[in-house]
């Protein structure tokens, strides 16, 4: 079962999707929280798997929630759910670690897709949005042929433990990769690596 909490300003919101999720074999809403301290408490309490978190809300927005759950939570999926389709919106989230970003004009069924999307340890976007440009180097360039490997299942959102298993090497040799590829890339962290993996899927 995939349990899911929403934080959601809007009780309306939640209560809509609520009462459609619930037709759901396998996704049951176990919280639901209105600002981002509230959202801190209820992962801290019921340990969602998933979490569809708005960007704006009081008290706590969601960036800075984000970066508390995966730090607290790290098993926990952080999917931005919001109105929000700028760049940078995009971008801060993503480097807060966020797995998904869908908006909240997309139909019911992308908000499901994304939940099953992410609970399988993958990354959900959603088609509406544009994942911003980068003008790093090229990663053709100055990654390694392994690293460019690693680059792909990242891509598409494997974990390190299940990179190392499909390449039949360490853990610890696959987070040193990362650590390269972030240097190498002049990037400022894993949510940066992984956003410069998503935007550049099909060129390696």
């Amino acid at each position: 079962m995939i349990t899911v909490a929403i934080a959601e300003d809007h009780q309306a919101l939640i209560d809509g999707l609520a009462s459609y999720v619930k037709y759901e074999d396998d996704i049951t809403i176990i919280g639901q929280a209105h600002n981002g301290e509230e959202l801190l408490q209820l992962v801290r309490a019921r340990r969602p798997k998933v979490v569809l978190c708005d960007i704006r809300m009081p008290i706590m927005d969601g960036i800075e929630a984000t970066k508390f759950i995966l730090k607290e939570a790290p098993q926990t999926k952080v999917v931005a759910f919001t109105m929000f389709d700028q760049d940078e919106a995009v971008k801060q989230m993503l480097d807060a670690g966020a797995h998904g970003y869908i908006l909240k004009n997309s139909s019911l069924d992308v908000v499901l897709e994304a939940i099953r999307t992410v609970a399988e340890g993958k990354t959900y976007f959603d088609k509406k949005i544009h994942l911003p440009d980068t003008e790093k180097n090229s990663s053709k360039s100055v990654l390694s042929s392994r690293e460019r490997e690693i680059l792909q299942l990242i891509a598409k959102g494997h974990t390190s433990h299940q990179i190392a298993d499909e390449l039949f090497i360490g853990k610890s040799t696959v987070d040193t990769h990362r650590k390269n590829m972030i240097r190498k890339l002049g990037l400022s962290g894993a949510g940066e690596l992984l956003r410069y993996a998503v935007e550049r899927k099909y060129e390696f």
